[in-house]
């Protein structure tokens, strides 16, 4: 080939880039007109597919628990200060007395338990304390709260018994 018969081309030379303005708002518009419909169509669509995936997500969380339940939390502590008695126990009972769950309270005191909507009664008993006893209704999608402030003295049927036929016995003899 001759280098008579290729067509001169000039060289490009590259333009530089207009001067940056200081003022936010005119970087904001010059980034928003650089934008194509097309990369703006993508982000919406993005932003529209997460947007479902989460409602979905939280759609099945709603469908798989049943609807019919609520939540019982316990928070147990020693009465007269703000120690929390972790090695307590705490009964769930229908009002016929039938045990329905019995819970360990964690390091915080507290225990929580799923119930069915209706009325429970729930004893929270400690050896060293005496027992609290307390009736609640659950509602369906609720959450009930008690605050179970045990006292000193026994929750032991057997102890109470002793005590009291002791102080009868001193009552008698004049102790």
């Amino acid at each position: 080939m001759d280098s008579q018969s290729i067509p001169f081309m000039p060289e490009e030379t590259p333009t530089p880039p207009p001067a940056s303005s200081t003022n936010p708002a005119s970087a904001i518009f010059a980034f928003i007109r650089g934008l194509s419909f097309s990369r703006i169509q993508s982000v919406v669509a993005t932003l529209a597919g997460i947007v479902s995936v989460g409602g979905a997500a939280f759609s099945v969380v709603q469908y798989v628990r049943p609807s019919n339940t609520g939540e019982l939390v316990a928070v147990v502590k020693a009465a007269g200060s703000q120690g929390v008695v972790s090695d307590a126990t705490v009964e769930v009972l229908t009002t016929d007395d039938a045990l329905v769950a019995t819970l360990t309270p964690d390091s915080a005191g507290r225990a929580t338990q799923e119930l069915r909507a209706g009325v429970y009664v729930v004893r929270v008993s400690h050896p060293r304390y005496a027992a609290d006893v307390r009736r609640i209704q659950v509602q369906p999608q609720q959450t009930i709260e008690i605050r179970a402030a045990l006292r000193a003295g026994s929750s032991s049927p057997m102890k109470r018994a002793v005590d009291k036929g002791v102080g009868a016995a001193r009552r008698a003899f004049g102790f």
